[in-house]
C-alpha cells in the first residue's frame, strides 16, 4: 500500500509541479477535437453516401456513383484506422507534395473512416422509415434530394440515435492512436508522464479513468437527447 502512495504521490508532483498537467489538457483538447470534428465530417460523407445507395438505381448515374460509394465503404471498413492513418501521413500525403500536421491528418482519416460506418447506420435509419413518407414528398412535387432532406433523413436520426453516440464514442477511444502520426492526445500525455516517472501503473489507470468519464457523460447526453425527442413525438 506504501508503494501504491509513493507512485500516486511521484505522479501527483510530474503532473502538478512538473506542468504534466498542460500535456494532459492539451491530450484532452485533442482527443476531443479529433472525435466531434470527425464525427461532424463522417455524418456529412455518411448521409450523402447513405442518400445516394437508397436512391432508385433506374439510370446509369446512379449506379456508377453507387458502385464508387460501395468500394469507398468496403475500403474504410476493411483496413484499420491505424493502417489508414500511416498511409496518408507517410505515404499518400508526401507523395502528392502536401505537408499537414498529425493533427489535421487524424481529423481527416478519423471522417473518412466515420463516414463509410455512419452511412451504413444512416442507411439502416433511412430504410427503418415508412417508404410511404417518400411517395407523400414526392406527390407533393418534392424532388427526390429534397424529400430525404426534409422529410426521411429527420426521421431516421431519431432511430440512430444511440448508434451514433456509440459511433462517436468508438472514435473517443480510437484517437490513442494518433500518436503514431505524431499528433498529441491523451495517450501520449500519460505516456510523458509515465516515461518521466519511470512508473506506467498510475498515470495509465488515471487515463483509463479519463476515458471511462468522457463515454458516462457522451451516453448521458445520448439519453437526454433521446428523452427529448419522445417528448416531441407525444406532443406531436
Amino acid at each position: 500500500m506504501g508503494n501504491f502512495s509513493s507512485k500516486v504521490q511521484n505522479f501527483i508532483d510530474i503532473l502538478l509541479n512538473k506542468g504534466g498537467y498542460r500535456d494532459v489538457l492539451l491530450g484532452l483538447k485533442n482527443t476531443m477535437l479529433i472525435a466531434c470534428l470527425g464525427l461532424i465530417i463522417g455524418i456529412v460523407i455518411g448521409t450523402l453516401i447513405a442518400a445516394v445507395r437508397v436512391m432508385p438505381k433506374y439510370k446509369k448515374l446512379p449506379r456508377v456513383m453507387n458502385s464508387i460509394c460501395s468500394f469507398y465503404v468496403a475500403m474504410f471498413r476493411g483496413t484499420p484506422m491505424v493502417v489508414q492513418l500511416l498511409v496518408f501521413y507517410y505515404v499518400l500525403f508526401p507523395l502528392l507534395g502536401l505537408k499537414i500536421t498529425g493533427l489535421n491528418v487524424s481529423i481527416l482519416v478519423f471522417g473518412l473512416n466515420s463516414g463509410a460506418y455512419i452511412s451504413e447506420i444512416m442507411r439502416g435509419g433511412i430504410l427503418s422509415v415508412d417508404p410511404g413518407q417518400m411517395e407523400a414528398g414526392r406527390a407533393l412535387g418534392l424532388t427526390f434530394g429534397t424529400t430525404m432532406m426534409k422529410v426521411v433523413i429527420p426521421q431516421a436520426v431519431k432511430n440512430i440515435l444511440p448508434t451514433m453516440g456509440n459511433e462517436f464514442i468508438t472514435l473517443i477511444k480510437e484517437t490513442s492512436i494518433v500518436s503514431f502520426v505524431g499528433a498529441s492526445d491523451l495517450y501520449k500525455a500519460f505516456n510523458y508522464i509515465g516515461s518521466n516517472s519511470y512508473e506506467f501503473m498510475v498515470p495509465y489507470l488515471a487515463m483509463a479513468v479519463i476515458y471511462i468519464v468522457l463515454v458516462l457523460i457522451i451516453t448521458l447526453l445520448i439519453k437526454l437527447m433521446e428523452r427529448r425527442l419522445r417528448r416531441s413525438d407525444r406532443r406531436n
